[in-house]
């Protein structure tokens, strides 16, 4: 008898902490759709537990834009379809033509990896050539870069956001992440990090204020890029998205044969470019590889991906569970398998609507509840480790994947209570129209600390 005693006490108990934490967030919420910014604003706001029990929600099934929260979807279906070890692959093959292909490989010549930089994929080519003691390419350097289709920017996406770094299109070859840096002192372009082959700028920049407002506007094989806003008056650096990426990085391989004594009098062929020609892609030579050269892993990938907002890497893991699904690459088939993906996990379909796979589409639509419950289930997965490392600290301490287009705010995460309680939630606000976005989401927030 005295057991069941000391059980219904501690189930009473838990029972009144919880409509305590309740009843503070409630008191909360009600503070913030109270205010004048949220006067034509929407929310959306789930918490569970660790269990999966409902600890509070508020229009918990209203699809709103999700922003970067949208992350939290395509990295756990990568981390499921794919496997936390899966490595994207590029070959370089030799027969007369220097060719170089990928699958799409979003790392190559990234600066965040220890022994993935720039230079070290083009010492592994030179490397290769002298063990065969090559001194002369006789032919061209031919670019393969066909693996998936020719589209390279999610239909959803705004114009003024693809041509500055985070608005990178997708190649199935791409180099540096698809960013090239510009020196800048004011409103005065310095310089370059990288030879943009004749890249054109209208330059509109304006010298005021302290902080970058500056926009980048370029898009895919464009000769012509478009930058306005304002800098402070100092040296600044300042990151685009490049528009030929595969072209970029046949320059600086014929750039680096040539200050290692390799001759090379060819031309420089993309095969994207001729299919703009009106002509047929070369055949790469598979029987010809001598280089093989792997990425990172998909968790390492993940980790970045969600800590720095990466979005050129969540439209890769699109396209690729695409092709590795269905042999079709489209960022359509993508958004098809990803719905479907999260439907079979039970989510209903009718609170998620995916035009992309890292929230940079406002037209991107899923509830506070949808992404609990996507939480969630990771949170059971055996890779959950590889998914929750990657989950940013944010400005109010909590461990949380935070997402921001124009006066929209969004975080999802876990976080675990100074009493020991486990917490499972969403929070997407649309509308709001005051610069303290996060500020009024973290007031609310902070009630589970």
């Amino acid at each position: 008898m005295k057991k069941y005693i000391i059980l219904f006490i501690f189930f009473f108990a838990e029972l009144i902490f919880a409509q305590s934490v309740s009843q503070n967030i409630e008191q909360q919420v009600k503070s913030l759709l109270a205010s004048a910014p949220m006067y034509s604003g929407s929310l959306s706001f789930y918490v569970a537990d660790e269990s999966g029990n409902k600890v509070y929600e508020y229009d918990a099934n209203r699809g709103l834009s999700t922003a970067s929260t949208m992350k939290v979807f395509t990295a756990a279906a990568a981390l499921e379809t794919l496997g936390k070890e899966y490595k994207f692959t590029t070959k370089v093959a030799l027969e007369n033509n220097l060719y170089i292909s990928s699958n799409g490989d979003p790392t190559l010549g990234s600066w965040r990896y220890d022994g993935y930089k720039p230079e070290d994929f083009k010492n592994k080519i030179i490397e290769v050539l002298k063990s065969k003691n090559i001194t002369k390419i006789s032919g061209d350097l031919i670019i393969d870069d066909t693996y998936f289709d020719f589209q390279k920017i999610p239909g959803g996406w705004p114009y003024n956001d693809m041509g500055n770094y985070y608005g990178a299109g997708v190649w199935s070859v791409n180099w540096r992440e698809n960013q090239f840096d510009i020196n800048t002192f004011g409103r005065d372009i310095k310089g370059f990090n990288v030879n943009l082959d004749g890249l054109k700028f209208v330059n509109e920049l304006r010298t005021e204020g302290s902080n970058d407002r500056s926009i980048i506007y370029t898009q895919p094989y464009s000769d012509v890029a478009y930058v306005n806003g304002a800098l402070p008056a100092k040296e600044m650096k300042i990151s685009g998205a490049m528009p030929n990426p595969p072209r970029l990085l046949a320059l600086e391989v014929v750039d680096e044969l040539k200050k290692q004594n390799i001759i090379f009098n060819g031309k420089i062929i993309i095969n994207s470019e001729r299919l703009i020609n009106g002509e047929k892609p070369l055949f790469f030579p598979e029987n010809k590889v001598v280089l093989t050269y792997d990425s990172p892993t998909l968790e390492k990938m993940v980790y970045w991906f969600l800590k720095k907002s990466v979005n050129l890497y969540g439209e890769t893991f699109v396209k690729t569970m695409a092709k590795e699904k269905t042999g079709i690459s489209s960022f359509e088939i993508g958004m098809k398998y990803l719905k479907n993906f999260w439907k079979q996990k039970g989510i209903d379909e009718r609170m998620i609507n995916f035009a992309d796979g890292s929230g940079l589409s406002p037209q991107n639509y899923a509830s506070a509840k949808a992404e609990v419950q996507a939480l969630l289930w990771a949170k059971k997965q055996p890779w959950f480790s590889a998914y929750y490392e990657g989950f940013p600290v944010q400005g109010n301490g909590m461990k949380m994947k935070s997402g921001s287009i124009k006066d929209s705010r969004a975080f999802a995460g876990y976080h675990t209570s100074k009493s020991g309680k486990n917490y499972v939630f969403s929070i997407i606000m649309n509308n709001y129209q005051a610069a303290d976005l996060s500020d009024a989401l973290y007031k609310v927030l902070n009630t589970l600390k």
